[in-house]
């Protein structure tokens, strides 16, 4: 199989690729008409960025478009590192995969799973699911392709991807693009976390009485005491001291990461999980 090089090209989203993409949902807990609408969409965005931090930067869905480039079997770069005859450009060329010998021929590569031709492309990175895929100009119907192992872009009519892709145009003939969403879908509870965080912080800003924790940690009034956690503690812990927010956090990242958790197996064989 050809090795695909896919090129990023234009991400969707104010938060690019380094931060939630769009503002999360909002069920607000508080009355709306006591907030002052300037701090609201402050309030949302501010609450949208410290979820996404507390929960392991692993929620929301990131809208990006790919450019793939496809190198050609004969670039010699695999093959320059067993020397002649590898180098020549007279196929089919013999070659040991797996214990087993194999002709070559340009451009018809198998890949890891399949004796026949696979025409596919590896994304960058796992995908959520595919948007649309657009060669020269027109979208490709999605019965002629399928996502495998979240990442590879399978032909299933019976085509092979282009190879070759005019990257000095973003549309038209020669070109082609893969649109693709990345992230994890947003679980049940997030907008209700984000109405009660939200509701503090527009509140905080406009100077009213709010739930976040302040750095007072005991207070005596007419003989009462009233204790309050450790605001230090509290932050180091990755939770904030308003339950429903807190709650959520502690369900999704019960053990405080700060990013999504990755495994790379780079010595053993991996399976294949079509439509996936």
């Amino acid at each position: 199989m050809p090795v695909i090089n896919p090129i990023l090209s234009t991400p969707t989203g104010s938060g690019g690729m380094r931060g939630p993409c769009d503002d999360w949902p909002v069920q607000w807990t508080c009355e709306l008409s006591t907030l002052n609408p300037a701090v609201t969409g402050i309030a949302v965005s501010t609450a949208t960025e410290t979820l996404y931090a507390l929960t392991g930067m692993r929620f929301g869905l990131c809208e990006v478009t790919l450019r793939p480039c496809r190198d050609d079997c004969s670039d010699g770069r695999f093959y320059d590192d067993f020397g002649p005859p590898w180098t020549a450009l007279y196929w089919p060329q013999p070659a040991l995969i797996g214990g087993l010998w194999f002709n070559l021929t340009c451009g018809s590569c198998t890949s890891g799973c399949s004796c026949g031709e696979v025409s596919e492309v590896r994304l960058p990175a796992p995908v959520y699911d595919i948007t649309e895929v657009v060669i020269d100009g027109v979208v490709l119907a999605s019965s002629a392709y399928r996502l495998d192992n979240n990442r590879i872009l399978v032909r299933t009519d019976g085509q092979r991807w282009p190879r070759c892709n005019d990257l000095a145009e973003d549309s038209g003939p020669g070109t082609w693009s893969v649109t693709a969403r990345f992230g994890e879908p947003l679980p049940e509870g997030a907008a209700l976390a984000m109405g009660e965080l939200a509701c503090q912080f527009a509140k905080a800003a406009d100077g009213e009485d709010c739930r976040l924790p302040a750095g007072v940690q005991q207070l005596v009034r007419q003989g009462v005491t009233i204790s309050y956690p450790d605001v230090g503690e509290l932050f180091k812990k990755g939770r904030t001291g308003l339950y429903l927010v807190d709650a959520f956090i502690a369900t999704w990242n019960p053990y405080g990461l700060r990013q999504r958790s990755r495994v790379y197996r780079v010595d053993q064989p991996t399976v294949r999980r079509a439509g996936t």
